[in-house]
């Protein structure tokens, strides 16, 4: 479908922009392009979106969105794109609405009969399922996992249910007490990968058993973001890469 913005020059139109999680060179053509096109710029952070646009040399205005304030905000912004304003919505990093603001604004325009342009790229959840090394036929994505007691050892207690590989975001101040859980909870066999500071200048996987991890890292203070990767073992059953497809079987259409 091509861009609203080739239809109409005063057309207004929303676009929510998929932004680097790290390397600021991850960003595409078109990302850029639309956010030059913007009259503005909707921000979880200006901050961190005007080093953004400072690197690639772009001018829209920036203005505040985030979980705070976005019941607020989302009638205005729709309410400009109405009037003919071109309106673009960045994250901090990543894809918006993905355990980041963007949901509610891409309900309400699709009530308001507006459809948002979406502008793919890089995501730290694709890069982690990459990443990992385990099977990704199927697999889940649950968020951050709770922070009280209760509601964690459900929300582990469901890992081990789904029998597939499970990827979550996690503060790195509460990494290890997660590789004890898992350990605990979900089994001490359980495959694990650590996604950490995907495309930055430290980045690393660690894998492991989530006894193997740890133990080894018991005594690591981590630092940066993470994506962590889930995949329980029952008892007796063989490794991953013995019993799991990499999910093109023979006979399948390639992807259009």
């Amino acid at each position: 479908m091509p861009d609203a913005a080739s239809n109409s020059v005063s057309a207004g139109w929303l676009a929510l922009v998929t932004t680097p999680i790290g390397n600021l060179e991850d960003i595409t053509l078109r990302a850029l392009r639309i956010l030059r096109e913007a009259d503005e710029i909707a921000a979880e952070d200006t901050r961190r979106a005007g080093i953004l646009c400072q690197a690639h040399g772009i001018h829209a205005r920036l203005t505040p969105y985030h979980a705070f304030n976005e019941h607020r905000r989302t009638a205005a912004l729709l309410d400009a794109v109405a009037g003919g304003r071109k309106i673009a919505l960045l994250t901090d990093a990543g894809t918006p609405a993905i355990s980041d603001p963007g949901f509610l604004l891409v309900r309400e325009a699709v009530a308001r009969g507006m459809e948002p342009q979406i502008i793919p790229g890089v995501s730290a959840l694709t890069f982690a399922v990459v990443a990992a090394g385990l099977p990704v036929n199927e697999f889940a994505f649950l968020g951050f996992p709770p922070v009280k007691s209760g509601r964690r050892r459900t929300f582990l207690e469901r890992i081990r249910t789904l029998g597939l590989t499970v990827f979550l975001f996690e503060s790195p101040h509460r990494i290890n007490k997660l590789l004890a859980e898992i350990a605990e909870v979900v089994g001490p066999a359980t495959q694990v990968a650590l996604v950490r500071e995907a495309t930055k200048m430290h980045e690393e996987c660690l894998r492991g058993t989530a006894v193997e991890l740890r133990d080894r890292f018991q005594d690591r203070n981590w630092k940066g973001e993470f994506v962590v990767a889930v995949r329980p073992v029952e008892a007796g059953e063989p490794p991953p890469a013995e019993n799991e497809s990499s999910g093109a079987e023979f006979g399948d259409d390639p992807p259009v």
